[in-house]
């Protein structure tokens, strides 16, 4: 693509990641359930908490794209090493981990991670929004531009950074108001929990390689945008 196409893409779905983000922070407060958004808000929920990351991710794109049209290469280079870091680091594991994990626990058992009591909150379109568009938007990213990854150490340090300071909040959450985020970490001990976390710090370090694997089949190890 063309850096005018690539601008106006990133542009178009930093607008459509703003206006979820936008809309699931205002559903209507009249027919809530009772144990939906209480102590945290919305904040709790890594889907939410992804909405912000892509949106942030996007806008940083298109800056990037819009320092490159008016030649402000010295502005630009810095802006894009700040938005591949968000990308490899976070935008692309964390939409592939919310989508997968998402799908796989609702086809188990809905009542784990979504219960039916939200179908009358949430419109089946954001819900979609959140939790399927997500995964295809991620992998069109590679597909448009490459990105440089960090070294694989500082890329996984700050990955599980990332992951222990979610989980401390779940955490923080459930000792504060004794409920927990997603009714699915009820089912464990706190044994069972621990390898619940580890087993999903796992599978998210995965998305990171897969991530790093598609990048650089596509694009080779050498080309970037600069």
């Amino acid at each position: 693509m063309g850096i005018s196409t690539v601008a106006m893409y990133h542009c178009l779905v930093f607008v459509w990641y703003f206006f979820v983000a936008y809309s699931i922070s205002h559903v209507s407060t009249e027919e809530r359930p009772s144990e939906v958004f209480l102590y945290g808000g919305q904040w709790k929920y890594l889907t939410v908490l992804n909405l912000v990351l892509q949106a942030v991710f996007y806008g940083v794109s298109f800056l990037a794209d819009v320092l490159r049209l008016i030649k402000k290469l010295r502005c630009a280079k810095r802006v894009i090493s700040s938005r591949d870091l968000l990308f490899s680091v976070l935008a692309f594991p964390v939409s592939t981990f919310v989508c997968i994990s998402f799908w796989t626990l609702y086809t188990y058992n809905r009542e784990l991670v979504y219960p039916k009591s939200l179908d009358g909150v949430i419109p089946l379109w954001l819900n979609h929004a959140m939790h399927t568009a997500v995964l295809p938007f991620a992998v069109l990213e590679i597909l448009a531009i490459p990105h440089r990854y960090p070294a694989k150490k500082k890329g996984l340090i700050l990955l599980g950074f990332v992951a222990f300071l979610y989980i401390s909040w779940v955490l923080w959450i459930y000792s504060v108001t004794g409920e927990w985020v997603y009714p699915l970490f009820a089912l464990f001990n706190p044994a069972g929990l621990a390898a619940f976390f580890a087993g999903s710090l796992a599978v998210i370090v995965s998305f990171y390689n897969f991530g790093e694997f598609l990048n650089r089949m596509i694009w080779g190890e050498s080309k970037f945008c600069f």
